[in-house]
Order: structure tokens, then C-alpha cells, then sequence
């Protein structure tokens, strides 16, 4: 008896053996189609099995697993979607995370099956799997629609972030948010949204425009938002008091952080501001775990990683930028803003 007492807890162990056939479960899901057709109409195994060309037995299985994961409902014999797997997962919804969930099953899960010569090389693991020197968005996104579909899986976690974020700090100051690597626009959209004297510019790769100006012209700030194609690296910057980047430090090395804010800081005027929306690890850097495990995915698929507060601190204010101030907001997104005197 004092030996099965003297036995560790397997649960942690246990878990993470388990833990990689939960995203396999929603991603076959969301490849099979099942979330859309429930959504057309909620459906017992045997026509749902016709529909989507599956075995019975198998996908009764797999329907069960996604009851257990909360994605589904069950009633008797009959499924349909939860309101997560219907804003989240759906092709119709404008919330939808489905071409990043579609994106992490096909691309970054091989990508993390080299995770270990990741930690021994320190670097992204592009070369290794596919045989390129990095992300080269082209050779996945064949098509107008399949790019859109990435983008718009982006979207849906800026929707769930961008209104946190610009509520988290005062941005009453500032009159022109220029959003650097903007996408769709949901961090601009969101800003003057909450903030009426802002005016808002979303630049971004030429490719990424279209979908932000039809995102963006769909909205109530529209007449306040415009959208410009360029490189952030290699053009002159739209003029603006206040410049946003979201989620795009962390995919950089140290020296491109250093030229982009030096940039950015050059082009402001004085008291201009940078808003900066990326998720905060703690000081320990042991937590929280979307930031820790966002971190080991900067170093399969980027030259970047996730920081501390006083990490960025420390690049902002060497870039001659004060006054930085974090907030953690509880969204995948923390928010800073810091301040060129």
C-alpha cells in the first residue's frame, strides 16, 4: 500500500499522450466537411454518413469524440454544431478560424514533427520539411480562394482579440492609426470602433489588400479607413501619429525588430504613439500557455519567438521610445503602448 502511495500522478503524462489526437479529431472534422453539413441541417450517422462518402461506424466515432471536445451536440442519435464550431469552424461564418485550423493540420503539423531538431539547431524547420529557405506562402495557397480562406482563418482570431486590445489602453490622443501588416483590418476596424476621432490606414502586401478592403468596406468605420499595398520593410510608411503592429514582432529576428522600430520611431511625430498587440509571456516564462507554446511555434515556422513585458520594453526603449506600458488582456493578444517623446 505505501508503494502505490509513493507512485507519481500519471495524469500529466497521460494528457499529453492524448493531447495531439484532440487537434487530430477537429481537424479531420473540418477536412471532412461534418461542421458545414450539420450547419446546412443537424443530422443522424446514416445520412451524414452518405453525405460526406464516410464509413458509419467510423464517423460515428469521430462524431462522438467531437460531443466529448465540445464541438458538437448530441440529442439521441441526432448532432449539430455548438455555437463555437458554428462561428469558429463553418466556410459561411465571418468569424471562421477554418483555413488556419485547415493550415496548422496540413502545414505546421509537420513542421512540429521536427521539433527536436528545432531545439537543436535553433531554427525554423521550412528547409527541412519542404525543402525552402522559409514560409513561402505561394506554394500552399495555389489559388485567390485558398489564400482567402488563410487570411480569413487570421481574421477569426483578430475579431476575438482586436477589441480587447484597443479598449485596453487610451488611444484618445492619437488621430491616424496606421496598422503595419494590418491583413484584414480587424485591429483598424476595431480602433475606431471604439476611438470616434481616429482615422485609420491598414497596409499590407499588395495580395492581401482585396480582401481587407472588401472586410473593411463592409463596416460602419469605412469611411474612415483607408487600405494601402506596400512592404513595411521596404517602403516609406503612411504618415500617422499613431502606428500598430499586431502579431507580427514576434515573428522577427532581433535586427529586423530593431530596423522596424527605428522606422517606425523616425517616422512619427513627437508624442506619436506604437500600439503593439502580441501575447505577453510571463516574467518566468513559464506561462500562460498560449504564450509558451506560441513560442516553440516561432521556432518551427519563423525567426521569431513570444517575449516578456520587459523584454520588448527593453527593444522599445532602446529604440528611443518611453513610457511603455503592458496590459494583459485575457485574449490571445496582450496589448502595449509606448510613446516617442
Amino acid at each position: 500500500m505505501a508503494d502505490d502511495l509513493s507512485v507519481p500522478d500519471a495524469a500529466p503524462v497521460l494528457e499529453l499522450l492524448n493531447a495531439f489526437r484532440k487537434s487530430k479529431v477537429m481537424f479531420a472534422a473540418s477536412k471532412l466537411g461534418v461542421f458545414d453539413a450539420l450547419e446546412a441541417a443537424g443530422s443522424k450517422v446514416p445520412e451524414l454518413a452518405t453525405k460526406l462518402n464516410a464509413n458509419p461506424d467510423a464517423l460515428e466515432r469521430l462524431l462522438n469524440a467531437c460531443v466529448l471536445l465540445g464541438l458538437l451536440k448530441k440529442h439521441g442519435g441526432h448532432f449539430s454544431n455548438t455555437p463555437a464550431a458554428t462561428a469558429y469552424l463553418t466556410a459561411a461564418s465571418p468569424r471562421r478560424m477554418l483555413g488556419y485550423s485547415n493550415y496548422s493540420d496540413a502545414v505546421l503539423w509537420k513542421l512540429w514533427d521536427h521539433l527536436d531538431d528545432a531545439v537543436r539547431e535553433g531554427k525554423h524547420r521550412w528547409t527541412q520539411e519542404y525543402g525552402w529557405d522559409g514560409p513561402i506562402f505561394s506554394h500552399f495557397f495555389k489559388t485567390p480562394e485558398s489564400k482567402r480562406e488563410f487570411l480569413m482563418g487570421m481574421h477569426g482570431f483578430g475579431v476575438i482579440s482586436s477589441p480587447v486590445v484597443v479598449n485596453a489602453v487610451d488611444l484618445s490622443p492619437f488621430h491616424t492609426l496606421v496598422d503595419l501588416g494590418g491583413a484584414t483590418g480587424h485591429l483598424t476596424i476595431a480602433a475606431c470602433r471604439r476611438w470616434p476621432q481616429l482615422s485609420g490606414v491598414v497596409l499590407d502586401l499588395p495580395e492581401a489588400i482585396p480582401l481587407a478592403a472588401e472586410i473593411v468596406g463592409a463596416t460602419e468605420v469605412a469611411p474612415r479607413i483607408r487600405t494601402v499595398g506596400g512592404d513595411f520593410f521596404a517602403d516609406d510608411l503612411p504618415k500617422g501619429d499613431l502606428y500598430a503592429v499586431g502579431r507580427i514582432l514576434h515573428d522577427w529576428t532581433v535586427e529586423k525588430i530593431e530596423r522596424l522600430l527605428a522606422k517606425v520611431f523616425a517616422a512619427l511625430p513627437s508624442g506619436g504613439g506604437l500600439l503593439i498587440a502580441e501575447k505577453l509571456l510571463n516574467d518566468d516564462k513559464i506561462g500562460p500557455e498560449w504564450a509558451v507554446l506560441q513560442s516553440l511555434n516561432m521556432l518551427v515556422c519563423t525567426e521569431g519567438k513570444e517575449r516578456t513585458l520587459g523584454e520588448y520594453a527593453a527593444l522599445l526603449e532602446a529604440a528611443g521610445f518611453t513610457n511603455v506600458v503592458g496590459v494583459r488582456t485575457g485574449a490571445p493578444c496582450d496589448a502595449m503602448l509606448a510613446r516617442k517623446p
